[in-house]
């Protein structure tokens, strides 16, 4: 199994609408051939924010590192990140193994 991080920060005040984009695109991802998981998460308010309110982490689970190369190439991913790519500050991404 592969864990993914993706550490997502947007243009000030634009996190709204860049998580709108993500949530319509996640049914694409979950009937994905080798997706486990596939998510976004916020800070907890009042809880000592580590990330702030333009950013936002995706959490994501493949069977494969097959698998996540095909999500990458696939077309709606590749509308999704037109959709959102002048809307980013930045975008960190972690391909992790299970320790």
């Amino acid at each position: 199994m592969i864990n993914v991080l993706a550490f997502i920060t947007t243009k000030p005040g634009l996190r709204a609408t860049v998580l709108e984009a993500f949530k319509a695109n996640v049914p694409a991802v979950l009937a994905e051939e080798g997706c486990i998981e596939y998510g976004a998460a916020v800070d907890i308010a009042g809880a000592n924010p580590a990330f702030g309110p333009d950013s936002f982490v995706v959490i994501e689970k493949w069977a494969s590192l097959a698998a996540l190369k095909a999500h990458a190439a696939s077309p709606h991913m590749a509308a999704y990140a037109a959709k959102v790519k002048d809307l980013l500050e930045k975008r960190a991404v972690h391909v992790l193994d299970p320790a």
